[in-house]
């Protein structure tokens, strides 16, 4: 009797363990829409560099990321599709042709394992 208890363990653990876990990366269904904004300013044409599995700011080396998608040009909104749930750190690249200058920044993104077929909208702020 205790070795059926104790399968039946394991095999629950193991079953709670692979629909729990989370692993950032791509070849999901979630995407994460993110809208640039320096302060209250929308910045088209941003690049996002994405961060698999971090919560903290990896640093400004964009080759560090694991990957970057680009915003149109009339548009400060980047899609970034595929993913799976898990955490990501976004880093903002963009253009103030107000001020003229380069602005960055970021934000850590968390997609649920209950969103993990869903789009996710966030706001990335960026400043000089």
């Amino acid at each position: 009797m205790k070795k059926i208890f104790l399968a039946a363990g394991i095999i629950a653990f193991v079953v709670l363990s692979i629909y729990s876990c989370c692993k950032a990366g791509m070849d999901g269904k979630a995407e994460i829409v993110g809208s640039v904004y320096h302060h209250a300013k929308p910045i088209p044409g941003a690049t996002i560099y994405i961060k698999f599995g971090v919560s903290e700011f990896p640093g400004p080396v964009t080759s560090n990321y694991d990957d970057s998608v680009t915003g149109p040009v009339n548009s400060n909104v980047v899609t970034i599709k595929n993913l799976h749930c898990g955490t990501y750190y976004l880093y903002g690249v963009g253009y103030d042709s107000a001020i003229y200058l380069p602005v960055t920044g970021g934000i850590k993104v968390q997609i649920k394992h209950s969103e993990r077929d869903q789009q996710l909208k966030t706001n990335v702020p960026v400043t000089e």
